[in-house]
Parts: C-alpha cells; structure tokens; sequence
C-alpha cells in the first residue's frame, strides 16, 4: 500500500508519557482534532488507556493515551503504573512531554532513564510554549537536550497548535511500513460507555477540593436510546461520605452541575440529545480494596 506519491504507507503505534500534568490528554486531543482523552488541571487525570485514531492519506497514527507514571500511593496508582509501563513495550515511537514552563526535574530524568531501555524510538515534546518567552523556550530546550539521547526535539502548543501538524510528521516518519489497522471513519476504538464515563468523572473532577481528584470512579450502568433521546445511568464513586457531600453541594447542587457539563459534553461526542441520571455512592477506600477496584474497572 502507497500514499499518492508513490512512498509506503505507514501505520503503528505513539504514546506520550510523562509526569503527571505534563499535558498529554491536552495534546492527544488536539492532534485527533475531537476530544478523546479526559483532560483537568489535576494531576493523574488519565485513568484508562484509551486509543485515538489519526487518519491521514499517507498514515496512519495510532495514539495511546496513558495515565502519567507517579509515585504510587494506593494499589491503583501501582495498576496505573503497570498500564504505563505495558504500553511502552507496545508501542512504535513514544514522546516524552515535559513542560516549557517548569524545570527540568528528577521525575523527568526518571523517566527519560527507563525510556532508554526500550526498542521504541523516543522523542522529547516540549508542551505548553504557549505559556513562556522565546528566552525561556530556548533554555528549556537546551535542558531537554542535556538530559539524554532522542530522536528528535519537538516544541509544541496544544492550546494554540502552535507545531502540532509537525510533531505529527515526525511521529509518523517513525512508524513502519504498514496496511491500514483501523477503518477511515474510526476515531477510537473506545466503547461509548468508557468514554461517557470519563466525560462524567472530568466534570466531577473541575472545581472540588484538592484532597478529592483521585477519589472519584464513574460507572456507566446503563445508556438506552429512547426516541430521539440517549437516556444515560451513572454512578459516582467516593471513599467516604464527606467526599460525597462534597460532590453533591449544599442540596446537591453541586451534582446539578456536574450534570449540565458533562451532559453537554456527551452531546457533543454522541451527537444526540441526552438524559443524564447521577447518583453518588460510597465504597470505602476502593483505591486500596482488590475487590473494589476490579469491581470498578481497575
């Protein structure tokens, strides 16, 4: 198979890994140009790996959105770290994301360590230009160049995108001569239900207190269409029932806007109207409970 040039069509795997909050859902959403991956500006948003489809007519790029590796504190954040590492050795080129905007620190040499031990080719993305000076960029990406051996340096800007188109070319000159894996019209090979459940548990996560982010699980129950309306049932999880006083709000009002964003979130990636039923319930400390976690998808 060949592009209209004549030259092989290529088709493979990427990821972006890095420490938490490095912007890599951000950047994965605005190369696939729709929204797949949950983004928040808390740390450790990611939970699944979840696979976006760039289609091109020369290639093909297959991007796996992974959590971001952490100092595990609980037996899910050990799992998430296992999905991370399990999807490096799958991969064909990986982009290392560390933020224009923070030095260069242990966890970004951390990583960069065992990224070397890898076959896949590595890059190193330099996210979030958008929010330095070009002095400032300039430093950051001499310090990239400091820290090891990559294929390439790429600047980039998900906000503005800034480079994107670019960081796309490079990723996809890595990959290997390959048919087609996905259809043309595949944008991920997610079912709705995980997505949808990601959507809830990004609006459940914008706006509470600091000691919540990772204490929250969704689970969609049920999604029945019923005329021209999605009727969607979802639970949300917490560990204790101040947490979920905390989601619900002086007389759930909280939960009321939890609802309105993610509903118009689902809209817009269902395309169809939607019906959204929440309900919060606890399950003591499920982050450390084995039963509690497959229970929960982890």
């Amino acid at each position: 198979m060949q592009d209209p040039d004549g030259r092989p069509y290529r088709a493979g795997f990427g990821c972006f890994v890095g420490r938490p909050n490095a912007g890599k859902s951000t950047l994965t959403n605005a190369i696939v140009g729709t929204k797949i991956a949950i983004t928040s500006n808390k740390p450790q948003t990611t939970r699944h790996v979840i696979r976006a489809v760039l289609h091109r007519p020369e290639s093909q790029l297959v991007l796996v959105d992974t959590p971001g590796l952490h100092r595990p504190r609980t037996l899910l954040g050990e799992r998430l770290n296992d999905l991370v590492r399990s999807t490096w050795t799958e991969v064909d080129v990986i982009g290392l994301c560390i933020p224009a905007n923070e030095p260069v620190g242990r966890g970004d040499r951390f990583i960069t360590g065992e990224l070397a031990e890898l076959k896949a080719t590595v890059l190193a993305v330099v996210t979030k230009t958008d929010l330095v000076d070009k002095r400032r960029l300039a430093e950051q990406l001499l310090a990239v160049s400091e820290m090891g051996e990559f294929a390439e340096i790429v600047p980039v800007s998900a906000v503005s995108g800034h480079q994107v188109d670019t960081l796309v070319d490079v990723m996809t000159s890595y990959l290997p001569p390959s048919p087609q894996l996905y259809p043309d019209d595949m944008l991920t090979d997610d079912p709705e239900q995980v997505l949808v459940a990601e959507l809830i548990r990004e609006a459940a996560l914008e706006g509470v207190r600091d000691e919540l982010p990772h204490s929250i699980a969704v689970i969609v129950e049920e999604m029945v269409p019923e005329g021209q309306v999605m009727k969607i049932y979802a639970d949300l999880y917490v560990e204790r029932p101040s947490q979920k006083a905390i989601v619900l709000g002086h007389k759930a009002s909280r939960l009321k806007e939890v609802g309105t964003n993610a509903r118009r979130q689902i809209e817009e990636l269902l395309g169809s109207r939607v019906y959204l039923d929440l309900h919060v319930r606890v399950a003591k400390d499920w982050q450390r409970d084995p039963k509690q976690l497959r229970k929960l998808g982890f």
